[in-house]
């Protein structure tokens, strides 16, 4: 097991699924100050091109991870999947959501938003006031998703 620091988190834990998360229940910690925690880059994969703007605390349990996500206004992710099923819960602003062949709808704060595995899908917050989601995916894959292209 990996050494934490004050804010409960290994920067290189090999026990994590994503570079820089936080194990769950290490040490005996079983409860984390999210919002004062520092943040990862959630866009890309080490040595791929980023898709998205979006940081997040990322807390990694046996089968489920979990993070709060922050997105700065007019930002997000382009239109990526990955092999997990993923829930955000939006906090803060209002996001424009596009889920497969799907038309574009808004998610203002308090709206639960259900993106399916293996389905393209992007996130933007709307400009004017930055955004924030509590984010939860299983663990089947990592925090990031394969960025889409035009043959996708």
């Amino acid at each position: 097991m990996g050494e934490t620091n004050q804010l409960g988190e290994n920067p290189a834990n090999p026990s994590t699924k994503n570079k820089g998360s936080t194990k769950a229940g290490e040490n005996n910690q079983f409860i984390y100050p999210l919002a004062a925690m520092r943040p990862i880059e959630a866009g890309a994969a080490e040595g791929m091109e980023r898709y998205a703007d979006t940081t997040a605390v990322v807390i990694e349990g046996e089968r489920v991870q979990v993070g709060l996500a922050f997105e700065k206004a007019g930002c997000g992710s382009e239109p990526h999947s990955h092999p997990n099923e993923q829930f955000n819960f939006v906090l803060q602003g209002t996001f424009r959501v596009k889920i497969g062949d799907g038309d574009e709808v808004l998610a203002p704060k308090g709206s639960l938003v259900y993106f399916p595995p293996n389905v393209i899908h992007s996130s933007v917050a709307l400009p004017g006031e930055d955004g924030q989601f509590f984010v939860v995916k299983d663990l089947a894959h990592g925090i990031v998703g394969i960025k889409a292209n035009k043959n996708t």
